[in-house]
């Protein structure tokens, strides 16, 4: 009897360990390698952008002339607003900051009455700088395509709208040997921008032009003509998820 009891408490003692270490492996094997992929069906392209850009004048008198460097910087946030089932098709509008320069040969000063002077520089006047600089808040508004999926943030896009803008701070700076003219005040100067953009790209790095639709200086006049200019950029955007 007592070999008896002797077999069964080994058995008991041995096997306990085996029976536990079994359960662990199957709790363990219950447990996924990794966290489930959660894909969001209703997602959006909501958007940071920051923008570099070649700046041109565009419509200017025969007189007027670019030189030099004119380039741009913009940047801002596009809320997106699908508009089919499969979210690939959508309405944004964003909030945006724009830094813009132009050099050129286009004088502007003023007169001993405060009347706004407009002059073409020609090449016998002495000068190193003449360039106009204007900062703009935004407000854009597209029509997007895309090619993304709830499962990818690369894909190709191509968007197009419209671009609002105001320019709160202007500043033509004109500068020569003992001599600087800088003017903030143009009357003539229209602040209130809108423009036409196209953008077209793959993931992050897009081809992007934007062209005025109004004139910068409606009122104003060279050699009895009219400074009908307007602004043509084109350059690259890159989006941020």
């Amino acid at each position: 009897m007592n070999r008896i009891y002797d077999l069964v408490f080994f058995f008991i003692f041995f096997s306990t360990p085996l029976l536990a270490q079994t359960e662990e492996e199957i709790r363990l094997k219950s447990i996924p390698d990794s966290v489930p992929v959660v894909i969001d069906s209703l997602y959006r392209e909501d958007q940071f952008y920051v923008g570099l850009t070649f700046n041109l004048i565009s419509n200017k008198p025969e007189a007027i002339s670019q030189s030099g460097f004119s380039g741009g910087i913009h940047t801002g946030f596009t809320r997106d607003f699908p508009i089919n089932k499969r979210r690939n098709i959508a309405i944004a509008a964003g909030l945006g900051w724009s830094l813009n320069s132009y050099s050129h040969n286009l004088f502007i000063g003023e007169d001993d009455n405060g009347e706004t002077i407009f002059r073409s520089l020609t090449r016998d006047i002495d000068y190193s700088t003449n360039r106009f600089t204007a900062q703009l808040i935004e407000a854009p508004l597209e029509f997007r395509w895309r090619t993304s999926t709830p499962e990818t943030y690369k894909f190709w896009r191509i968007y197009t709208g419209l671009k609002f803008g105001y320019i709160y701070h202007f500043r033509s700076n004109f500068v020569q040997p003992d001599n600087q003219v800088v003017q903030t005040d143009v009357p003539e100067l229209d602040r209130f921008r809108l423009g036409a953009t196209f953008t077209f790209g793959y993931n992050t790095f897009n081809f992007h032009v934007y062209y005025s639709l109004n004139s910068l200086f409606p009122e104003a006049r060279l050699n009895e003509e009219t400074i009908d200019i307007s602004v043509f950029r084109v350059g690259l955007m890159f989006y941020i998820l």
